[in-house]
């Protein structure tokens, strides 16, 4: 009987996680074009305007709503399987952002504000927090005093890969 119990609690626990390490309304790292798509209808999908290895087709929405917050992603994907997203959001909502992704994501790796520029000289402040979960990392960068920030999420060499000359 408490073998029984224990083989339900793990299985309920298994429906309840997430799919993806890292994912934006359920659509993560490895899913398909047609899951982007799904999920967030108003994308447009096309191929690239240059040559990658990281990637062959990219997906823009302007119009996505995240965590409560309202932004502009952008998936990329390779062989139709997304390779990394970029969410960009309002910073006035960075609290609330902050928040909902170490809910999401967990506990991360780091997290600090960076102060970029010299004393008296522009000196810039950015909040940043990372992840990692094998091959898949995360980054939210957020210039303080600015209008703009960002999550990135990618798998392996994404990030060097993407904008290489060949």
């Amino acid at each position: 009987m408490l073998a029984a119990m224990r083989l339900a609690l793990g299985a309920a626990l298994l429906v309840a996680a997430p799919a993806f390490a890292f994912d934006a309304n359920g659509v993560g790292l490895g899913a398909s074009e047609r899951e982007v798509r799904t999920a967030f209808p108003s994308a447009h999908c096309k191929p690239l305007d240059w040559s990658s290895r990281a990637a062959d087709r990219r997906c823009d929405d302007g119009r996505v709503a995240f965590s409560g917050a309202r932004a502009r992603i952008t998936f990329y994907l390779k062989a139709d399987r997304v390779q990394a997203f970029d969410l960009r959001f309002d910073v006035r909502d960075l609290d609330r952002l902050r928040e909902q992704l170490r809910r999401r994501y967990g506990t991360p790796l780091a997290e600090a504000t960076e102060v970029v520029g010299r004393a008296g000289d522009g000196e810039r402040r950015v909040f940043k927090m990372r992840w990692e979960k094998g091959a898949d990392r995360a980054v939210l960068s957020a210039p303080l005093g600015r209008k703009r920030g960002t999550l990135e999420v990618w798998r392996g060499d994404f990030q060097e890969e993407i904008y290489r000359v060949r």
